[in-house]
Formats: C-alpha cells, sequence, structure tokens
C-alpha cells in the first residue's frame, strides 16, 4: 500500500494567506470537456443571503499512480471580496465545496471534498486560514500505550458521554478514576447529520464539527494520555454515506464504473467502497496513517469487517491491518508509544461477529468484537436452558488463540468480552422494562432491578480477554435500544449522570471500581490460565458459575451466584494457601491441598477469593 500525496490534497496554507486545494477525481478530464471550481466563503457568512462565496477555477492535471488531479492556489493577500458585509479572508474558519460543470450531467454543486481536515454543518468542508498547529504536552513524549493484556476498555460516544470533546475531556478524570486505561471512541469523522452514531462518513480526515475541531480532538487524546488513558477510533473502511463524494459524484456524472466505490465482499450497510481499486486501499491507509501521527490515536477498531474481509491473503481488510501494522513497527523512532520488548503495541480491534476467532487467527488484528460472550449472558439472564454452562466456556474465550506467528512476527490475541456495547439495550432490560409512554423507543429497563447485574459485572471483569464496559454501564444506564430501524442511531441518548448519585449508581460504581481496581491488581486476573468448574449437580443446576483464574504466583476463585437465594456449595482447592475475599473481606481461611471446603455465595452477587 502506498500513502496518498496528503501534502498535495485537500487544502493546505503553503504560506500566510496562501492556500493550496488539491483533489483526486480518477476519469474526471479536463480533456472530456470538465470544468472544476472550488466555491469559498467565510464561516460567519455561510448562512447570509446577501454574502455568496467566491469561486476559483482549478487546473487539470495528471497523477502517475491514480490519474486525475486538480488543483488551484488561492492567494488571500490579495483576493478581495466586495459584497457588503464579507468577512472573506479574515484569519479564522472558511468553508468550501467543489462544483463541476460537465458537458454530458450539466452543472454538479455540492460535491465534498474527501481530503478536507476539517469540516462544517452539512455537506460543507472546512479549512482554517492562518491555522496553528496544536502543541503536544511534555508528557506525550514519555505517554507508551498499554500491553494488549491489560487493556481495561472503555467504549464511548461523545455525543452522548458529554455533548462535545470539551465537555468529554472535562469527564477523563472521571474515567481515570474508575481505573480503565483504554477509551473506544465511536465515529469521529465526518457525517452529514447532526445527531448520528456516525457509521455513514462523508469525510475521514478529520473530526466532525459537531464534536469540535481538530485540536478540540488533539487536546481529547493529549489529554487522555496524560490521566493514563489510550485513545482508540472507530473506522467505518467497509462503506461510506451516499454524499461521500466518491459514491455522489460519481453516481450523478452516471459512470456505469466507479474508481473507489462498488461491491467488494458484502454489501451490509451504507454504500460499499471497493478494495480492488489501488485509490480505494491507499486511501484508507492513508488515514491510518494521518490518525496515527496527527491526533496520536493508540489504534482502530474497525467497523463491519465483512464489507471487506476477502481472507489472509486478500487485498482488503487483512491486508490494511498488516500494513497499518508495518507502519507502525517501522516507524517506532517517531510512533515510540508503541514501542515495547514484547513488539509494537498498536491496537487493531476487528468488528467481525462472524467469525471472530478467524479473524484473530488470518489478520494483524490483535483483538476482535465477539457476541458470544454477551449472547451467553442475555440467555442466562433469561433462565435459558444451559445458559450458564455456555457463559462459562464464553468467559474463558473458548476457541480463541492466544498468539499467533505471521511473518516471523509473534503477535498476542485475545478476543474482547463485554455484556453492552453501543448496539444493543442495556443489560438491564432483560430483566423488565418500564415504559414512560406509548412510544417503545423510551422504554427504559427497570432500575430497581440493578443488583442483578452484580455477578455479570463481577463475571465479566474477572474473565479472560479484554473487559470492555459500555458508557454509564458502571452506574446502571438503562436505556432501550430497538433492534432495528432509524430510532436505533437518530435518537439521542445522553447519559444521565445523576444515576451515579441514587442507590443503584453508588453501589454499581463502588462494585466496578472495586473489580476494575482488582484485575489491575493480580497478574493472573490478566493474564493467567481460565478453568471453569463445569459441575451441574453442584455449581450450574444452583445458579453458581464457579471459575479460577491462577498463573505461577496467585489463584483467584470466582463464584458468582444469579439466583434471589443465598446458595452453599463445596469445593475442593487445588492449590493450598490463605484465601483472603477481596470484594469485601469476608468468609476469609486456610487450606490445604485437595481439601474441600463449603463456600457461601451470597443471592445476585459473588465472591473473589484470592491466594498468593
Amino acid at each position: 500500500m502506498k500513502n496518498l500525496p496528503l501534502d498535495q490534497l485537500g487544502p493546505h496554507e503553503s504560506a500566510p494567506g496562501m492556500v493550496d486545494f488539491g483533489i483526486l477525481l480518477p476519469w474526471v478530464s479536463a480533456t472530456l470537456g470538465n470544468r472544476l471550481f472550488v466555491k469559498i466563503i467565510h464561516e460567519r457568512d455561510q448562512f447570509i443571503q446577501a454574502i455568496q462565496p467566491l469561486s476559483f477555477e482549478l487546473q487539470h492535471g495528471i497523477n502517475a499512480d491514480y490519474g486525475d488531479i486538480w488543483s488551484v492556489k488561492v492567494d488571500f493577500n490579495t483576493v478581495h471580496d466586495s459584497q457588503s458585509g464579507s468577512h472573506f479572508g479574515s484569519p479564522s474558519r472558511h468553508v468550501y465545496r467543489f462544483e463541476l460543470h460537465n458537458p454530458n450531467v450539466g452543472i454538479l454543486d455540492w460535491i465534498v471534498d474527501p481530503f478536507a481536515r476539517e469540516y462544517a454543518a452539512g455537506k460543507l468542508s472546512a479549512f482554517t486560514l492562518g491555522y496553528i498547529p496544536y502543541v503536544w504536552s511534555t508528557e506525550e513524549e514519555s505517554w507508551k500505550t498499554p500491553a494488549l493484556h491489560d487493556l481495561i476498555l472503555y467504549e464511548l460516544n461523545l455525543a452522548e458521554f458529554g455533548g462535545s470533546l470539551e465537555e468529554a475531556i472535562d469527564r477523563l478524570a472521571y474515567l481515570a478514576d474508575l481505573g480503565v486505561n483504554a477509551l473506544s471512541v465511536m465515529p469521529v469523522s465526518n457525517v452529514s447529520l447532526e445527531v448520528d452514531w456516525g457509521y455513514l462518513p462523508l469525510g475521514y480526515f478529520g473530526v466532525d464539527e459537531r464534536f469540535g475541531r481538530r485540536d478540540d480532538f488533539q487536546r481529547f487524546v493529549d489529554e487522555a494520555h496524560r490521566r493514563g488513558l489510550a485513545v482508540v477510533v472507530d473506522v467505518v473502511y467497509g462503506h461510506t454515506g451516499e454524499d461521500f463524494p466518491y459514491a455522489d459524484l460519481y453516481r450523478r456524472l452516471q459512470y456505469h464504473e466507479n474508481p473507489f466505490m462498488g461491491s467488494f465482499t458484502k454489501d451490509y450497510f451504507g454504500v460499499s467502497t471497493d478494495f480492488n481499486r489501488d485509490l480505494t486501499r491507499d486511501f484508507f491507509y492513508s488515514v491510518n496513517r494521518h490518525w496515527l501521527d496527527t491526533y496520536h490515536v493508540d489504534g482502530f477498531r474497525y467497523d463491519c469487517v465483512p464489507n471487506y474481509w476477502d481472507g489472509a491473503l486478500g487485498i482488503g481488510y487483512a491486508n490494511l491491518v498488516f500494513h497499518t501494522y508495518e507502519y507502525v513497527r517501522d516507524s517506532l523512532d517517531g510512533l515510540t508509544r508503541f514501542d515495547a520488548p514484547e513488539g509494537p503495541r498498536l491496537i487493531q480491534i476487528a468488528e467481525q461477529l462472524e467469525a471472530p476467532e478467524q479473524i484473530l487467527e488470518q489478520s494483524y488484528s490483535n483483538t476482535t468484537w465477539q457476541n458470544a460472550t454477551f449472547s451467553a449472558a442475555t440467555a442466562c439472564a433469561r433462565g435459558a436452558a444451559g445458559a450458564i454452562e455456555n457463559l462459562g466456556h464464553r468467559l474463558g474465550a473458548l476457541g480463541y488463540i492466544e498468539q499467533a506467528t505471521q511473518n516471523g512476527e509473534t503477535l498476542v490475541k485475545a478476543p474482547l468480552q463485554y455484556i453492552e456495547n453501543h448496539d444493543h439495550s442495556r443489560f438491564l432490560c432483560e430483566f423488565g422494562l418500564h415504559h414512560r409512554d406509548w412510544n417503545p423507543l423510551f422504554a427504559e429497563g427497570n432500575r430497581a432491578n440493578w443488583y442483578r447485574l452484580q455477578p455479570y459485572l463481577i463475571a465479566l471483569l474477572a474473565a479472560k480477554g479484554i473487559p470492555m464496559l459500555w458508557q454509564g454501564q458502571e452506574f446502571g444506564e438503562n436505556y432501550f435500544v430497538p433492534d432495528s430501524g432509524l430510532g436505533r442511531v437518530l435518537l439521542l441518548r445522553p447519559l444521565r449522570w445523576d444515576y451515579f448519585y441514587d442507590e443503584a449508581g453508588k453501589n454499581l460504581v463502588k462494585l466496578t471500581r472495586s473489580l476494575v481496581s482488582l484485575r489491575k491488581n493480580c497478574t493472573e486476573l490478566r493474564r493467567g490460565d481460565h478453568y471453569f468448574h463445569n459441575d451441574y449437580d453442584r455449581y450450574l443446576s444452583r445458579g453458581i458459575l464457579l471459575f479460577q483464574r491462577e498463573d505461577a504466583a496467585a489463584v483467584s476463585l470466582i463464584a458468582v451466584n444469579f439466583t434471589g437465594i443465598e446458595q452453599r456449595v463445596p469445593f475442593v482447592f487445588t492449590r493450598a494457601g490463605n484465601y483472603i475475599e477481596q470484594l469485601h473481606g469476608q468468609d476469609n481461611f486456610a487450606v490445604e491441598e485437595r481439601q474441600e471446603r463449603w463456600l457461601t455465595v451470597p443471592s445476585n452477587y459473588g465472591r473473589v477469593w484470592r491466594s498468593a
């Protein structure tokens, strides 16, 4: 894969007041009668009827790798707008779009710049005249991305978590205090709507204006790193929104083929991107490099991988994550945050729910979403037959490799473990819904059942793999999310921070903090072996899930009780020692090897005994 000539694409202020524009438009040539214009207006003037944008014609050229390229230099020092009240040329943000004059279909306006670094409302690209690059803190130089097995992930939607990047930055201290050490941020790339999950992008090289500007996200990453929080961004490469310029323009031109878009493997969502095209492959590789270099992110969560997964040796997903890894590995002098004795710590998360075990074995992804644990927990909450046994296996990451050797390099691997994420209703909804009115979109999980979440949290945060919390899970957020329809993505569900202070919130936050601290302080919970005590008569039939995590230094025995009745069950200890209960310091004891002891497990709760 090649890095696109980004210094020639998008707007660049090459000298004070001098802005160069460049855009690749393969198959759109001046020799065929095309003319291309960029229309620019100051951001403050865009909604003023009497002030219209100024238009500048681009010149056509040929790029040796990608074909037709158009460019123009606009000198804001000499170009002046005679329209009364215009702010054109003032040192601040301007918005722009392209307009194509084509001899066959006429004038095509409102063409987004695929290489824009900033965005404005709707389908407008933007740039800041006199932009001052962000200055990273001195602490950023020493920041290290956590090792894979040490990750405790927290997924968040910026619009719901804080409303903006500024407000999200104010909440970073809370997340650090909670104990998580990595954030998985839902897409921040440009979309056309003000309320949107972000999975139908129009622009990839910057932050959508509804969150803030590029230096706002750089500061968000900087502040996160200062607090010990890695930042993983959610990226959408297998499909785009309909108004993405390479989809929109060539459709309006009525071309039978497209140099960027088209069916590749599967077409689940949006308009599919065609990884058979050099431009497509190099574009998304360049996006990755841009976010690594410009925004200092620690990795990527790749959405809807089936749309561009064509096998381990294919030119789609596997090729992209390999070349991204290769770029980091070969750039460790500059990307020092990834440098570690075990190899580069770049985080690459696949959302490949159809074959998550395969994606870890056959690609440079080092972790993956997988819904098996989520589904098993859901079945358990519903009282399905065999659900506790299935959950026990899933918490042990059954079927997943722990490392893989590829091209002579050994990569650590692990699946994500979660019972909540942005795609589904809150887990509280499994215990009963409260209907606020006639509209099912506003149903909620009944928070009176908060205590039933406790055994699931205990099991999750002691599980093998990488635990992930979805924003507000730690204080019992209870939104319902429909399985289909626009109500999933076009309804804002802001976190109700007041939940933090009620009985449910206080108890769940306290438990979450204890469990996260325990995981961070106990190596066996992060890296140790997992053994599920799959005994129907002793445990499963009584609603008890019992497993242990151990390494050479320590063993932790985890017992959770999904029933509303306190249970006493026998257990034969395989390792002698003094066992200290970690959640409340109660029921401590000493045992000999192979000694049987009766354990008391509270209702809708659990115990964690540890011997070191």
